[in-house]
C-alpha cells in the first residue's frame, strides 16, 4: 500500500504532528513524503490560476514549471492508496503551506468535474488520515473549522473517506500534553 505523506507544520523538527507520524510510520516502505513547509508550493495568484488553466505549450516557462509542479503533485496523489496529512491548526485553520497543496491538485478537468449537477470528485477509493495538533482543546467546539475545510476540499475532488486524529492540549500542561500525544499516536495507528 502507497502512503502520501504530507507534513505542512512550519516547526520542523519541533513540530507535534510530524512527530507523531514519523512515529506510526516508522519501518513503513512505499511512502512518497512532501514537507510542504521546508519545500514550500506557490501561493494561489493571478499566474498560477492561469497556469493551472492553460494549454503547457502556451504558457511562458514560468507558467510552466507551475503546471508541471501541480502535475506532479496530481500524480502522487493518483498513485497513492491513502495519505496521512499533518495539519496543526493555526489561528484556527489550516497552516498556509497545506491550502497551497489544495489549491494546486484542486483542477477542473484532472481532479474534478463540472456538470449539470454541479461539481464531481474525479479522485476516488482513497482514505485520509488527518493529524491534527493544537495547543489548546478545540474539538466538537466553533472553533474546529479546519475540519470542515479539509473535509470539504477532500470531498470536492472524490475522497469522503476521511478521518482525524487529534493531539489537543498541547500547550496546557506536561501531563495533558503527554496523555494526548500517546492518545493521539494510540488513534493514528488504529487508523493505518
Amino acid at each position: 500500500m502507497t502512503t502520501l505523506v504530507l507534513k505542512s507544520s512550519i516547526l520542523g523538527d519541533y513540530s507535534q504532528s510530524n512527530l507523531l507520524i514519523d512515529a506510526a510510520l516508522e519501518g513503513k516502505t512505499q511512502l512518497i513524503e512532501r514537507d510542504l513547509a521546508a519545500n514550500p508550493l506557490p501561493m494561489l495568484d493571478a499566474q498560477v490560476l492561469a497556469a493551472l488553466g492553460g494549454n503547457f505549450d502556451d504558457l511562458p516557462d514560468a507558467q510552466q514549471a507551475i503546471l508541471s509542479l501541480s502535475n506532479q503533485l496530481v500524480d502522487e496523489l493518483k498513485a497513492a492508496d491513502q495519505l496521512v496529512v499533518a495539519a496543526p491548526m493555526y489561528n484556527f485553520m489550516v497552516p498556509t503551506q497545506l491550502k497551497n497543496w489544495f489549491d494546486l491538485i484542486a483542477r477542473a478537468g484532472v481532479t474534478f468535474s463540472y456538470t449539470e449537477q454541479g461539481p464531481v470528485g474525479m479522485i476516488t477509493n482513497k482514505k485520509v488520515i488527518v493529524v491534527t495538533t493544537r495547543g489548546g482543546l478545540h474539538k466538537d467546539s466553533p472553533r474546529n473549522s479546519l475540519e470542515s475545510y479539509i473535509a470539504t476540499m477532500f470531498g470536492f475532488i472524490g475522497i469522503t473517506d476521511v478521518h482525524f486524529v487529534y493531539a489537543e492540549a498541547l500547550n496546557m500542561g506536561e501531563e495533558a500534553a503527554t496523555r494526548s500525544r500517546e492518545q493521539a499516536l494510540v488513534d493514528l495507528q488504529a487508523l493505518l
